[in-house]
């Protein structure tokens, strides 16, 4: 038996900002474990954020979002390890590839599989694993959002097409452009599942809601772009971003503002109850045009169902989010 009553799940939280948040989270909630999840543990940092606070909540599972099957292994081995409730499932974790396009495991273009589907199951799988009061939270951005005019073009037309991009898609677009489009993704499916979620007898009381962090500086998307980009986002824009908001846009932050946001997105009081509502930092706002349309919503929902269930008894849990 857990030595916690309830546990929070920030996947990515080994860095940038799902670190930040996890670090808020276990100041904020020292009677709660904080279990941060990636593929990888960089920088020992459960551990550090523990000798930071000088506390022991916080544990590191790894986790593969780029793996249907390894997200699978991932809930057998939350069960196995008997965690207490989930009160937060932070949703956080996020890569681009700025090459060529790559895919994972499952056949599904990197940064779609990854960002959205990847996650989309593990909550599925969580579910029965969630409070009453649980709150989901996703981290978009606002690059979904082409008249933010952020340089990046998200192109979603259908689930399968940004799944499985034809020759010519491919040829259209770029890496970055992908990451935008996942985003969109992000945002189609967390407003359909607040709206199943208050349809539902049993989900009445969870909150789910969706965060545009901002552009934020020191960012780990930069990984696998050339060496001077990686440099000047991890170790230099940073110390621009006063300047950078004032001359060039208000939504740009450190990781430790964006944090902080995210985690009182998952457990500040001002939110609780809210189902499908987009988040500018702190400041409830409308997400794109595209992002609203509740037929573009179910057809995600529908299609990434079909996707990751195994089983017709899966797929009916799944769609009645049981």
């Amino acid at each position: 038996m857990s030595a916690y009553k309830t546990s929070i799940l920030v996947t990515g939280g080994t860095q940038g900002l799902g670190y930040q948040t996890a670090l808020k989270l276990a100041k904020q909630q020292p009677s709660t474990l904080i279990v941060i999840a990636s593929r990888t543990e960089t920088d020992k940092a459960a551990e550090r954020i523990n000798k930071a606070l000088k506390q022991s909540n916080v544990i590191y599972m790894a986790l593969d979002l780029g793996s249907l099957a390894k997200v699978r292994d991932f809930a057998q081995r939350w069960d196995a390890a008997g965690h207490s409730p989930i009160q937060a499932l932070v949703l956080n974790a996020g890569l681009q590839f700025p090459g060529g396009i790559e895919y994972t495991e499952d056949g599904i273009e990197k940064s779609f599989g990854i960002n959205h589907v990847g996650h989309a199951l593990l909550f599925h799988l969580l579910v029965p694993r969630l409070t009453n009061d649980a709150r989901i939270v996703v981290v978009a951005s606002s690059v979904h959002d082409p008249a933010k005019k952020w340089g990046l073009t998200p192109a979603y037309t259908t689930p399968e097409g940004v799944a499985h991009p034809s020759p010519e898609a491919i040829k259209a677009s770029n890496g970055r452009d992908r990451y935008a489009t996942s985003k969109v993704a992000n945002v189609l499916w967390t407003i359909a599942l607040g709206r199943h979620l208050a349809s539902s007898p049993n989900h009445k009381e969870k909150t789910v809601v969706v965060l545009d962090p901002g552009l934020m500086f020191p960012t780990h998307l930069s990984r696998d772009a050339a060496w001077l980009v990686k440099f000047l986002s991890l170790h230099v824009a940073h110390h621009l971003v006063p300047v950078l908001k004032i001359l060039v846009n208000d939504n740009i932050n450190t990781a430790t503002e964006s944090g902080g946001n995210l985690a009182w997105l998952a457990v500040g009081d001002g939110v609780r109850g809210k189902k499908g509502v987009y988040f500018e930092k702190r400041k409830e706002t409308e997400p794109s045009k595209q992002a609203v349309q509740e037929e573009l919503q179910e057809d995600l929902w529908r299609w990434t169902i079909e996707t990751v269930a195994q089983s017709p008894e899966e797929k009916e849990r799944f769609t009645s989010v049981a």
